[in-house]
């Protein structure tokens, strides 16, 4: 990416407040600057291309360099970024104490320094900021030393040395753990969720780890238990235990209730947290659970507007799933058309998993409305742009949706070529769900043409699978996304999506 591609990202990111602070602070000359002319024209056309930026920067500034004005710009901002940062974010507060440390140490003020790096250390040991809390105490000791010392005595020294060591200690535990989790995540991402026996067997060596380390460490610390959890709930996910998962999610809510004053700025991990037990209700079918937590998320108070918008997609997808997963989909579009200003103007401003996520449940609402040309245009994009910017489960599961797109448009020189295409990618047969073949297998060719009697025979021979796939642990890491056992049974049967899913949904409640 280029320093403008940076930038340009960077200044579409900025929330409200950023943007009015940072537009003062850079119009603060009697002249425009090259720098504020380019702040200008990025900033009020957000939607253009780079290419657009470049022409009409050297329509306005024709002598000025670009590369030199992009490269100021991106500095500026973030400095400037850091400066409002260090108002509400105890990292950077910090931070920004330990370089005031060291100015005073250099100066000679010496009271002030050693009163302000004890405060720091101080800060850093409640907020549980075991890095800062290393490097205050490093410097302490390496300004004593320089200062021979002063009056220190030497079982003070041995104290400040031993507690040292001790903060050394708890960051390698949080370090090993947090690996873990890291570890963990990777391979969900990178090679999908486990999806046999044998697969979870293999993955234990994470389990046996991670007790190691909880039966080794006796210091009650906030970011162990929460790394605990965190591992302990995704593992639980990862092998189709969704009950116990909630569980375990619970529990790591509730040591993030009990330690607000710990959580970062903003609370991505709360968040994270909070998405854990929402997909674990969703996948239960619990929607009045949904409701409470999206309550929760809508409570949450955060400074960050990047943040917020985060939250906001968090809380409207799971508005969406309980309509998509009963069939409401004229319900869900109208949704959709609710949320267009506050939402889908500002995806931009999304992760790229988030911006994917919001394509994807978009497209199967559109799909489930008929309105199939829509559908595979709110795909194209994540499609066009390639596997590598999102996770390879996520990708997969949206090229399965555009593939039933494909279908629905009758597209079938293109599912030629996409049944091939994802085919290779799923060689491995460990790693496929077995609803990915029976689709590829069996949808590469219109059934509209067959009469009742072929549907009929049809249908005999997809409908054990379908049901054996529905109680499969393994294959509903899939369906939990979209049912596409109900797609397949509308097919079949020549009826409407929307239908089978209410069919279906009414049986659960029955049941």
């Amino acid at each position: 990416m280029s320093k403008l591609s940076s930038l340009i990202s960077l200044i579409n990111s900025l929330s409200k407040s950023e943007r009015k602070k940072i537009t003062s602070a850079l119009n603060n000359t009697k002249f425009e600057t090259d720098y504020f002319t380019l702040y200008k024209s990025i900033e009020s056309n957000q939607n253009s291309s780079e290419t657009y930026i470049i022409s009409d920067f050297k329509k306005k500034r024709p002598n000025a360099s670009l590369n030199t004005a992009a490269s100021y710009l991106f500095d500026t901002i973030l400095t400037l970024l850091k400066d409002l940062k260090s108002n509400n974010d105890i990292y950077f507060s910090l931070s920004n104490k330990l370089m005031c440390v060291r100015i005073l140490f250099e100066k000679s003020i010496y009271q002030e320094c050693f009163q302000l790096l004890a405060k720091v250390q101080e800060e850093a040991f409640k907020f549980e900021n075991f890095p800062i809390l290393l490097i205050a105490q490093k410097m302490e000791l390496d300004y004593l030393l320089i200062l021979d010392f002063l009056s220190l005595k030497e079982q003070e020294l041995l104290s400040k040395q031993h507690k040292v060591n001790e903060t050394i200690k708890i960051i390698l535990k949080i370090n090993e753990h947090a690996s873990l989790y890291e570890l963990l995540k990777h391979r969900t991402l990178h090679k999908g969720m486990v999806r046999s026996d044998k697969q979870k067997i293999e993955s234990n060596d994470l389990i046996v780890s991670e007790m190691s380390i909880i039966s080794s460490f006796g210091f009650e610390n906030f970011e162990i238990q929460k790394n605990h959890k965190l591992f302990q709930s995704n593992y639980l996910i990862n092998v189709g235990d969704y009950k116990s998962a909630l569980t375990s999610f619970y529990e790591l809510n509730n040591i993030f209730e009990q330690n607000k004053h710990l959580l970062s700025s903003p609370p991505i991990y709360y968040l994270t947290t909070i998405e854990g037990i929402l997909d674990s209700l969703r996948t239960i079918k619990n929607y009045e659970g949904l409701k409470y937590f999206n309550s929760q998320l809508e409570n949450l108070d955060t400074n960050s507007d990047h943040f917020r918008i985060q939250v906001q997609c968090v809380i409207f997808l799971n508005t969406l799933f309980p309509l998509l997963d009963t069939g409401k989909f004229i319900e869900a579009k109208e949704l959709i058309n609710n949320h267009k200003e506050n939402l889908y103007d500002k995806a931009n401003l999304l992760i790229q998993a988030k911006q994917a996520q919001l394509s994807l449940y978009t497209a199967i609402t559109y799909l489930g409305v008929n309105d199939f040309n829509k559908a595979k245009k709110t795909l194209s994009q994540i499609i066009t742009s390639g596997k590598n910017n999102y996770s390879p489960a996520l990708f997969r599961t949206i090229r399965l949706v555009n593939y039933l797109i494909l279908y629905e448009l009758n597209d079938f020189d293109f599912i030629a070529f996409e049944s091939r295409s994802i085919k290779r990618e799923i060689q491995n047969k460990e790693k496929t769900y077995r609803i990915e073949l029976l689709i590829l297998s069996n949808f590469n060719k219109p059934i509209n043409n067959l009469d009742k009697t072929e549907r009929n025979k049809l249908w005999l021979k997809l409908e054990p699978k379908l049901l054996e796939f529905q109680n499969d642990k393994f294959e509903l890491q899939l369906l939990k996304t979209f049912d596409f056992t109900a797609w397949i049974e509308a097919k079949v049967k020549n009826s409407s999506l929307s239908d089978i899913l209410k069919q279906k949904s009414q049986q659960e409640l029955n049941s």
